[in-house]
This record gives C-alpha cells, sequence and structure tokens, in this order.
C-alpha cells in the first residue's frame, strides 16, 4: 500500500492517574458523548493509536486511553516495542502465555469502564482493544456496563503452541459470564483480524464462533497474495497501521464498522 496511517498527539488529552483493583496507571481522556475505552497496541500510545482515538473523538465519544505499558506519544519502533514486549512477557498483570487465565488488567479494566460509564451519556460503554490487548476488551465484557466489546487482533495468549491458538484470551469463568450475556441480555461482540495474520490464529477466532454463534460478528481482511487491498502477508494492526483515509481501502471501512458497531450499542437510537 502506498501512503500512511493516520496519526496525532497527545494535544487536547486530560491526564490523570485511576486505579482500579490494585492497579494505578494513567488515564489520557477527551471528548464528549458515550464512552469508549480505547486500550493501546504494543508499544504504547502511540501517534498511530491517538489517530484512532481522535477519530473517535471527533465521531462524538468520551474516549480514555489507559497506559499500562509505553512511553505516551512516542513513535513506534522495532527496538521499543521489543523492550516493551519483553516486559510484558514477564509481567503478572498481563500473563502473556497463560491458558485459562484470569489477568489482573482485565479487573482494572472492567473498574474503569464502570467509571467512565457513570460520568458519560448512554447505556453503557465499549472497549476496543488491538493486538496484546485484544482480548483484554472481551474480558472486560464481564461487567455490564461493556455494551461493545471491540477484538482487535486479539494476540494473547501468544499463540506458540495448540491449546494457546484456540484460548480465547481470558478464563473459563470470565468467558462463560460473557457468553451467557450473549444470549440472555443480547451481548455482541466484534472481532477483526487480517486473514494470514498468524499472531491472531484462526482457531482463536473459530472457539468465539463456537461459543458465541451469531453474536460475534468478525470483520476478516484479506492478506493472502494478490489481495485486492494490497496489503502484506504480514499485516497486523487492522485499526491503525493499516488504515488509509482512502476510498476502498479494506481497512477504513473496518474502522468505519467499528464506529458504527459503538454507535449501535450505545446511543439509544444508534444514530
Amino acid at each position: 500500500m502506498t501512503g500512511s496511517a493516520p496519526t496525532s498527539d497527545l494535544t487536547g488529552w486530560q491526564k490523570a492517574p485511576f486505579t482500579g483493583a490494585g492497579l494505578t496507571y494513567d488515564v489520557y481522556e477527551k471528548g464528549s458523548g458515550p464512552g469508549v475505552v480505547l486500550i493501546p497496541e504494543i508499544p504504547g500510545i502511540t501517534p498511530a493509536v491517538l489517530g484512532l482515538a481522535d477519530h473517535l473523538v471527533a465521531q462524538g465519544f468520551t474516549v480514555a486511553i489507559p497506559s499500562p505499558f509505553g512511553e505516551p506519544g512516542r513513535e513506534e519502533s522495532v527496538g521499543y516495542a521489543l523492550k516493551v514486549v519483553a516486559r510484558l512477557c514477564v509481567s503478572s498483570e498481563f500473563r502473556a502465555f497463560a491458558t485459562n487465565a484470569r489477568r489482573p488488567i482485565a479487573d482494572y479494566l472492567r473498574a474503569l469502564a464502570r467509571d467512565l460509564a457513570a460520568r458519560t451519556p448512554g447505556p453503557g460503554v465499549g472497549v476496543i482493544g488491538m493486538c496484546f490487548t485484544g482480548g483484554f476488551a472481551l474480558a472486560a465484557a464481564v461487567d455490564d456496563v461493556v455494551l461493545a466489546p471491540v477484538l482487535s487482533q486479539p494476540s494473547v495468549p501468544f499463540p506458540v503452541s495448540g491449546a494457546r491458538r484456540v484460548d480465547p484470551g481470558l478464563s473459563r469463568a470470565e468467558f462463560d459470564t460473557v457468553v451467557s450475556r450473549s444470549k440472555e441480555s443480547g451481548l455482541c461482540v466484534l472481532g477483526l483480524r487480517f486473514s494470514e495474520d498468524r499472531a491472531v490464529p484462526e482457531q482463536r477466532f473459530r472457539t468465539l464462533r463456537e461459543h458465541l454463534g451469531d453474536a460475534f460478528e468478525v470483520i476478516e481482511l484479506d492478506s493472502s497474495p494478490g489481495n485486492a487491498g494490497g496489503f502484506a502477508k504480514t499485516a497486523h494492526a487492522v485499526l491503525t497501521a493499516e488504515v488509509r483515509e482512502e476510498p476502498g481501502n479494506p481497512a477504513l471501512a473496518a474502522r468505519e464498522r467499528v464506529v458504527a458497531f459503538l454507535r449501535e450499542k450505545l446511543t439509544p437510537e444508534g444514530s
């Protein structure tokens, strides 16, 4: 692909620490309207993540971005990303390799979602996770205030074995609660991935389909050789790095669907 992904900076974002479930991280907030928790992807709140965040603000949402890793506003680089990954791999908050795992960060995100829901209009909030944090959005949906979980390229647990490839990224008890919500209260989940992305195995989405059924909406972008979108086989970041604000860009269409999904679930009339 030609061109570059939308980016932004920290201008206008208000920073304050938030404590939940025994963890404290800075949270950056901006906007008005229904609340959306945007969990950054590795290596942190990069200009590309802020590009997505400012787009959501412009679409009428109050966006809260927790900063559990990385340096907010810093440009992404290979060395920077590897340094962050090395820390996250041994962090007890995230349990990057564990299966059937209840992760402390999920409890923190549920507390943040409740706080945001109490301060913003609408029946609840959305939560968007990406890459390393993709599955955390699903774990956040254990709480009833989360009405619009978005899992973009959920990569944890790292898919280095068969058991990890099928694991949905949260404990069985948490998953059972989310499945029950989908059946009893109409919770819907949106998942996004590239077709050839080995970091986000198709088996993980198959697990989600088997348990959530029609409540799991999937957007799978073609990254096979010769694909119409011009994506490389290594394409990964659906909502950030691969977006081009050009007509016909499939990642742009995916971002538009995320905005529509949030509106449908968080505004009474979906408008």
